[in-house]
């Protein structure tokens, strides 16, 4: 399983020119980072993602792994920030196999993700007041007997250890996301210091179905708490059933539903916006 959302309003400083890829089609919908461009032997044609994806795989095995030795929290390093980057480039596209230079494509598309990222977590970014990148990690050696493409993209070093970005997502801090149904809890002064969405929720697909997704929105929940936020919210695609279940899983209710001529003048799917209330904040 693995979860995501794009708005390149508040990704890309200037991202309308990302080029040869196309967003990967089994993702459905639950994060903010992209821009969707869909590639033609003949021209580009750039076209607007959603703000919340879950990407489901068509995989019927996957590969269960040790999480005592997992680690899901805050990352500040830029070599923690990159690998994640990598891993939403990695989960969100799927490159057809004649695109010339393909690696340079994916490079391109985590450059642009990086930079947009370090601009977030420094509080760059006007409309959020905070933005934190939470990420589940595992050691190298846990990986690499059976993904060595993970492994070579998504790693990094930690003290010494080198480990791999598994799952990844954004806890943003604002009072909406662009292009987004804005939550209506709390109301009233002050609301937008109280309020957060998640976004860019994915988990690599070998490591669907080890609860990793379920992890990561826990530790977003907790960080959260410490900042003081009463409310957090999500956007996942109408349709998108694991999405649902597992944000559902996590206390999640629904509050409002996209209109669907909004969602067809967005050029995107449907989606539903969930709430879920964080009891005993620390102001």
């Amino acid at each position: 399983m693995a979860l995501l959302l794009p708005s390149p309003h508040v990704t890309y400083p200037s991202s309308s020119s990302i080029s040869h890829t196309q967003l990967n089609s089994n993702c459905s919908l639950s994060s903010f980072s992209f821009q969707r461009t869909l590639y033609s032997s003949r021209r580009l044609q750039p076209q607007l993602t959603v703000a919340s994806h879950l990407c489901t795989t068509t995989a019927t095995t996957t590969t269960t792994v040790d999480t005592s030795l997992l680690n899901v929290a805050e990352a500040f390093s830029e070599d923690q920030l990159w690998a994640a980057s990598c891993l939403r480039v990695r989960s969100f596209y799927n490159f057809a196999p004649t695109v010339y230079a393909v690696h340079d494509h994916k490079r391109d598309l985590a450059e642009r993700e990086f930079e947009a990222l370090k601009e977030r977590v420094a509080g760059k970014r006007e409309g959020f007041r905070r933005v934190s990148c939470i990420n589940a990690t595992l050691p190298l050696s846990e990986l690499s007997s059976f993904s060595d493409d993970l492994c070579a993209e998504c790693k990094f070093s930690d003290n010494g250890e080198d480990r791999v970005v598994v799952g990844t997502l954004d806890l943003n801090q604002c009072l909406r996301l662009p292009d987004e149904i804005t939550g209506m809890k709390p109301e009233g002064i002050g609301a937008d210091f109280l309020r957060a969405y998640l976004s860019n929720v994915c988990v690599a697909q070998e490591l669907h179905r080890n609860g990793l997704g379920y992890l990561l929105v826990a530790k977003s929940k907790s960080v959260a708490q410490d900042w003081g936020i009463t409310d957090l919210y999500v956007h996942v695609a109408i349709d998108n059933e694991p999405a649902k279940n597992l944000y559902m899983k996590s206390s999640f209710v629904y509050e409002n539903d996209e209109p669907a001529w909004r969602a067809r003048f967005l050029d995107r799917p449907r989606r539903l916006l969930l709430w879920t209330g964080l009891p005993g904040t620390q102001l």
